[in-house]
């Protein structure tokens, strides 16, 4: 897919290295057709590393993509040059007039505090109470899965003794769901996290499906039954090196941190992680993009706050 970012973003020359189709503004100026419009709301410590790997996912259709980055204004990043924010992210007050297509929420490193601790707990509960009128569909990521459940149907998080933290088996149990149509049986997803939901909580929400799981990390999607929100609790738009990158700098800094599940080969923190989630990273974002927004998303996202937000449009 051809993602129309500034040429001046960092992601923009990373992903041309990768031969990743990227398209400048004057580009796409000239192509006749209407792009998506996403927005993610980054709220990772490290902006940069996380938008490219967003939007090297958002790249694999052939569907042009318009992507505006957004930031709290409730929180001051202190990992990300000051410079960077101001030309690449837009703050609530600037979009929230706008309509998208989709929105990424990302997750955040805030898992030990409770929803309502959170500095910017008011600021980012305002922007998913406005993504249901603003935004078709809605794609929560770890923390920001954790933070949507919560806010949306009262799904409380649970605080575990040790970190889920490596590279875990994974499986589909709602059959033909649109996020994970041309899963393999088995598929592979990094999880890096301090908390979970409890299956027993959310199946106590009548609106919610869990659609994929796993026998040792437990849930890892769930969906809203309309088809317009997701949340999911793993990684997988981590890079190969990611975990190694987390599990070195907790290591180095005296912290009590496991050996990363089924990560490093033979354990052996001295081998080159194989990079077994790959393909279905790209395949998810792919449904998303095609199966569960541009299949289904207005054509004027003027009408969107006409739609009926009840309205079962399927997993």
């Amino acid at each position: 897919m051809p993602i129309r970012i500034p040429h001046e973003l960092p992601a923009f020359n990373e992903l041309n290295k990768e031969n990743i189709f990227v398209m400048s503004k004057e580009r796409a100026e000239h192509q006749d057709i209407r792009p998506l419009k996403i927005v993610i709301l980054n709220i990772m410590p490290k902006k940069i590393e996380t938008e490219t790997q967003l939007m090297r996912l958002l790249s694999n259709t052939p569907i042009q993509v318009n992507v505006d980055l957004l930031q709290l204004e409730s929180h001051i990043s202190k990992n990300t040059p000051i410079s960077h924010l101001y030309n690449f992210y837009k703050t609530f007050d600037k979009i929230k007039n706008e309509r998208y297509d989709g929105m990424i929420i990302t997750g955040a490193p805030v898992e030990h505090l409770e929803f309502h601790q959170v500095d910017y707990w008011e600021e980012i509960s305002l922007i998913m109470k406005w993504s249901k009128s603003h935004v078709f569909s809605t794609f929560h990521l770890c923390w920001g899965a954790h933070a949507g459940l919560y806010y949306h149907f009262g799904v409380p998080k649970t605080i575990l003794e040790r970190k889920i933290f490596g590279i875990f088996p994974h499986k589909a149990e709602y059959e033909n769901a649109q996020l994970l149509n041309g899963f393999d049986d088995c598929f592979m997803v990094p999880h890096s996290r301090h908390s979970e939901v409890r299956r027993e909580d959310i199946e106590k929400v009548p609106q919610l499906e869990i659609l994929a799981s796993s026998d040792i990390s437990g849930v890892h999607i769930v969906a809203n039954k309309n088809g317009r929100q997701y949340f999911v609790l793993g990684h997988a738009e981590y890079d190969r090196d990611t975990i190694a990158n987390e599990y070195f700098r907790d290591k180095n800094q005296g912290l009590d941190i496991d050996l990363p599940y089924n990560y490093f080969p033979d354990d052996d923190t001295e081998k080159t992680p194989v990079f077994s989630w790959r393909c279905h990273a790209n395949l998810m974002f792919s449904n998303w993009l095609n199966y569960c927004i541009y299949q289904s998303t207005p054509y004027d996202l003027n009408s969107l706050e006409e739609m009926d937000w009840n309205v079962d449009n399927g997993l």
